[in-house]
């Protein structure tokens, strides 16, 4: 299945809409585009994983990345996640305990740690 990734704002967080499948061979797709926003200025993330169907190791590593850059930058960087097979994903590799998880976009925004919440 094809990676698909979409970009929108919402007040000062832009979200990154992934779908299809997170592996081995999407994964660097999804670098670069997170790259790219992150190098362009933008320092408050939320991906929203609702349309990703498989995620691996890759993937999880991409996103740890994102967020150690972020927070580096003094950034934010949550994720919105909903499916069961995914969450348990996080909670086997205790990357529950690493990324803000929420159930959708406005729940990640208002909870902003950087008080940006809209």
């Amino acid at each position: 299945m094809e990676l698909s990734l979409a970009t929108r704002t919402v007040g000062e967080h832009t979200v990154l809409e992934v779908g299809g499948e997170v592996d081995v061979y999407t994964a660097p797709r999804l670098r670069e585009r997170l790259l790219e926003l992150i190098d362009g200025g933008v320092h408050r993330v939320v991906v929203d994983l609702g349309r990703v169907d498989f995620l691996d190791s890759t993937g999880l590593g991409v996103l740890v990345g994102a967020l150690k850059r972020l927070r580096a930058a003094g950034g934010s960087f949550a994720l919105v996640c909903d499916k069961e097979p995914l969450l348990k994903i996080f909670r086997i590799t205790a990357l529950d305990q690493v990324f803000p998880l929420h159930p959708t976009v406005d729940a990640a925004i208002s909870a902003d740690p950087t008080g940006a919440g809209a």
